[in-house]
């Protein structure tokens, strides 16, 4: 009985298998089919690079074309507490307008922490408070005025856009 447990283990076992010459093929369905894939790839970021393609949409231009107008705006600060929550405020009054506690309102969060780096990147402070406008058409945008950067927020889904509409009428 313990013979036939550790007979196995004393078997001398072929890992690696030797090949001939005439036994090693290789496929060229797959090689031809990654080199279609890198030339179209090669071939749109040419195109985008000579011009054939549009590089990106540019907000305020497809406003303009379409007539969108501004129907509201708020000034709003983000502000870090010591207990991990991150607070938005008026950025007229200072009065609190949301509260998210740590671990909640990730995309308010990481929003507010990509807009105050990029300023911190410019080498300014936070004196002066981000502009949320609301659109004719309902979309929001959250815009720097010191660095003229934006962050569409209907890009990001219905609910970080119902967040902001919230911050947006809050107190009114």
């Amino acid at each position: 009985m313990i013979a036939n447990l550790i007979a196995p283990v004393f078997i001398p076992v072929t890992v690696v298998k030797t090949y001939d010459d005439e036994d090693f093929r290789v496929h060229t369905l797959p090689l031809v089919a990654m080199g279609v894939v890198v030339a179209v790839t090669l071939a749109l970021a040419m195109a985008t690079s000579f011009g054939f393609f549009e590089r990106q949409a540019v907000p305020d231009q497809i406003r303009a074309e379409r007539g969108v107008a501004s129907i509201d705006a708020r000034s709003i600060q983000f502000y870090d507490s010591a207990d991990g929550s991150i607070w938005v405020a008026d950025g007229e009054t200072g009065e609190e307008l949301a509260r998210f506690a740590s671990g909640t309102g990730g995309f308010v969060r990481a929003t507010a922490r990509a807009m105050t780096h990029n300023r911190r990147a410019h080498g300014l402070g936070p004196a002066v408070p981000f502009q949320l406008i609301a659109w004719d058409d309902g979309t929001l945008t959250l815009r720097d005025t010191q660095t003229d950067r934006s962050v569409e927020l209907a890009s990001f889904g219905e609910g970080v856009d119902a967040v902001y509409h919230e911050i947006l009428k809050k107190g009114r």
